[in-house]
């Protein structure tokens, strides 16, 4: 059997060193060790976007990355975009829009979307919005009111609407 290793990471901005055990993943060290619940465990196999967290900047499924393979990155969960401008808007476009039911996948598509804006050299239209939430599911909504949301609070974010937090 194979000993837990110590795996140091930056975990919204704080250093963790927690012990990680052979085949534990991400998702159970930031749910476990770290006690943020925010990423929820859906289908452990990558499908439902319910854990998706920031790795080095990037959207990730954290129940498909072993803990040990992470050590020295920069990880950043739904409640490390407290400050964030883009998870802002899209909070409040998504409670605007009725787009929030039950609330399980909402931390990983804000999430998911947050890298989406970060990345956009201008406000993400419908189709790109849907193609970049492909890997994120959604049981009650049916997507719509997500996606206008989602357009509409990029459209503040990086485009042609006025409305940035802080502004």
């Amino acid at each position: 059997m194979t000993a837990a290793v110590a795996v140091v990471l930056a975990v919204n901005g704080e250093a963790l060193s927690p012990l990680a055990g052979p085949g534990e993943t991400l998702l159970d060290i930031l749910r476990s060790r770290a006690e943020l619940t925010g990423s929820k465990r859906g289908c452990n196999t990558g499908v439902c976007g319910a854990c998706t967290v920031l790795v080095d900047g990037k959207a990730a499924r954290s129940c498909l990355m072993l803990a040990a393979d992470c050590a020295g990155r920069e990880i950043v969960t739904i409640e490390g975009l407290d400050g964030d401008p883009h998870a802002a808007l899209l909070r409040e476009e998504m409670a605007g829009a009725g787009a929030v039911q039950c609330g399980y996948c909402t931390p990983g598509i804000i999430v998911a979307l947050t890298d989406l804006f970060r990345g956009a050299a201008g406000p993400p239209d419908a189709g790109a919005v849907r193609h970049w939430l492909g890997g994120n599911i959604c049981r009650c909504t049916g997507y719509v009111s997500i996606v206008e949301a989602a357009v509409k609070a990029g459209r503040r974010a990086v485009g042609s609407e006025p409305g940035m937090p802080g502004q």
